[in-house]
């Protein structure tokens, strides 16, 4: 385990050794991966929408019987318990909160009120300086090549057009690149362009830490560049992951004969969270006002969960699916999680040291 090399305004803000974060992946970033992270000297973020409120209570319990370390966790700020569950953040004293969607200002007040910090993602320079106006203290930006609910900018524009609308609104907050980054380089380029850290998912997923099944880990590995895909016909948002049969059959298959499945994976995700109808109807109709989606895009969005366990819990391929970036096509093991931020920590120094030597 290296000491610090790289202090950015975000190692300063969270209180973490290096300037990398576990994104919150749900089904993968559980307790293990993220106390992993933790103890690596990064941020790990443990991913709640797949979990219910007792079992996110039981986890932040078992992260910090695990580590000592500041970590965070990921909330939707659409779910109707969404202010209790940052009661919880706050009663167990969570250093970070993240969001996938903007949280309501007095959200933000109440948990920096309670000294944490508020880091909710964002995929446009108007969203970064809206959020900023709100009191977020930090935000992390995924570019296209990122795995999971994406937009179609890459970073390496993505970044910087948020980089300049915030320094335009005259905010210094923190930005986390995410979305093609896996090793030192990526650190490297993201600092150079004026980010305060990377995040990254795909490259934790493949971590001995990560609870993901080692045959699933290895079918990954064996995935190159151009073995992944952006559909919106499994939850009716862009969604990248790796290409399987089962995507390759929904991808040709009519919203009229997903029907039948779709309504069928609600009821187990119903199950599953033990949500009642009624609170399954509440969150439908707070996501159709925060997102915008069709009642056919909220049907697939509730059923979404139970194929993402099947393919990242359970192991199921046939009937699951695999959230992964474009990163995967070069990823080629499986580290521990401290093995994975020493060298890219050690690697983005190196190559920092390299660049500036070209400087005359």
């Amino acid at each position: 385990m290296i000491d610090q090399l790289i202090k950015t305004p975000f190692t300063e803000l969270t209180g973490v050794r290096h300037p990398v974060v576990q994104t919150g992946m749900g089904w993968v970033s559980g307790p293990r991966l993220v106390s992993g992270t933790a103890n690596a000297g990064g941020l790990g973020i443990l991913a709640s929408a797949t979990m219910s409120f007792a079992e996110l209570d039981a986890a932040i319990i078992e992260v910090k019987g695990r580590t000592d370390q500041p970590f965070g966790v990921n909330l939707r700020a659409d779910a109707a318990d969404a202010p209790d569950r940052c009661q919880l953040l706050i009663d167990h004293g969570v250093k970070v909160a993240s969001f996938a969607l903007a949280p309501k200002p007095e959200l933000i007040a109440k948990l920096k009120e309670h000294g944490i910090v508020v880091m909710p993602s964002i995929g446009a320079a108007k969203h970064a300086v809206k959020v900023a106006s709100w009191g977020a203290d930090a935000v992390m930006v995924q570019g296209g090549e990122g795995g999971g609910h994406t937009g179609p900018i890459p970073t390496t524009l993505l970044l910087p057009t948020v980089l300049d609308g915030l320094r335009s609104a005259q905010s210094d907050i923190p930005v986390i690149a995410a979305g093609g980054f896996f090793d030192g380089r990526g650190l490297a380029a993201a600092l150079s362009y004026g980010a305060a850290g990377v995040g990254m998912g795909t490259r934790f997923l493949l971590t001995q830490d990560s609870a993901v099944p080692d045959a699933v880990k290895q079918l990954y590995l064996e995935r190159g560049l151009t073995d992944t895909v952006v559909t919106a016909k499994v939850d009716g948002m862009p969604h990248r992951m790796l290409r399987t049969d089962l995507v390759e059959e929904l991808e040709g298959t009519s919203a009229l004969k997903r029907m039948g499945p779709t309504m069928r994976r609600t009821l187990e995700f119903k199950m599953d969270s033990g949500m009642s109808w009624a609170a399954l109807l509440k969150d439908g109709r707070a996501m159709k006002k925060a997102q915008g989606r069709t009642l056919g895009q909220m049907a697939l969005a509730a059923n979404t969960p139970t194929m993402l366990k099947a393919g990242l819990v359970e192991g199921d391929t046939s009937a699951g699916v695999l959230a992964s970036g474009q990163v995967v096509g070069v990823i080629d093991d499986l580290p521990t999680c401290e093995e994975l931020v020493d060298r890219i920590v050690t690697r983005a120094v190196d190559e920092l040291r390299r660049a500036s030597s070209y400087v005359v």
